[in-house]
């Protein structure tokens, strides 16, 4: 697996390219440093439907479900989605700013937004994660380490670590411990 020029996966097996209109350019020089990782269902607690896909894509039908019309005309995006089954779509290439951290600051720095690459697991705070879905992100989370060497481990963080006030994903359900020892 590797990233091509324009910031977008190559050579990866269960992989889907779904352009979000969901994020702007990068500001400045400033480089790619945070690996952020996030969880969303829609609607809460269920997986699957193609309903966050919709949601990155400004599709969502509010009619839906009623969580749904709370929602739809947000603006959000991530740079890849891991599915529970481990399969990867990506919404945003990685050079370009996801709209995925909201207000948020890391290590003194500011809006992270700026300088992060956003991941979101399929899932809950508290619910167990899938092997499936941690197989991918290890082997994502090495190949950004390799493409983006400001990022290492010790700055690959949860939503709930750069806004703590706001967000608590990917919670208790996530295994931190078990996700590093897949990066080594």
């Amino acid at each position: 697996m590797e990233i091509d020029q324009h910031g977008w996966l190559s050579g990866f097996v269960n992989f889907e390219k779904n352009p979000s209109p969901n994020h702007n350019d990068r500001p400045g020089q400033i480089p790619i440093s945070l690996l952020v990782i996030h969880s969303i269902s829609l609607p809460p607690g269920l997986y699957g439907g193609g309903y966050v896909e919709d949601f990155f894509l400004n599709q969502l039908d509010p009619d839906h479900h009623p969580y749904f019309s709370t929602i739809h005309d947000q603006q959000v995006s991530a740079h890849l989605f891991i599915k529970r089954d481990g399969q990867v779509v990506q919404f945003v290439p990685f050079l370009k700013r996801a709209w995925h951290a909201g207000r948020s600051s890391y290590d003194g720095e500011q809006e992270c937004n700026d300088f992060s690459i956003g991941i979101e697991l399929e899932g809950t705070d508290h619910t167990p994660y899938e092997s499936a879905q941690y197989q991918r992100l290890a082997e994502v989370t090495k190949t950004l380490i390799a493409a983006y060497p400001e990022i290492h481990v010790g700055r690959v963080v949860g939503h709930s670590d750069i806004a703590p006030d706001r967000k608590k994903d990917p919670g208790p359900g996530f295994d931190w411990y078990y996700f590093r020892g897949l990066l080594v």
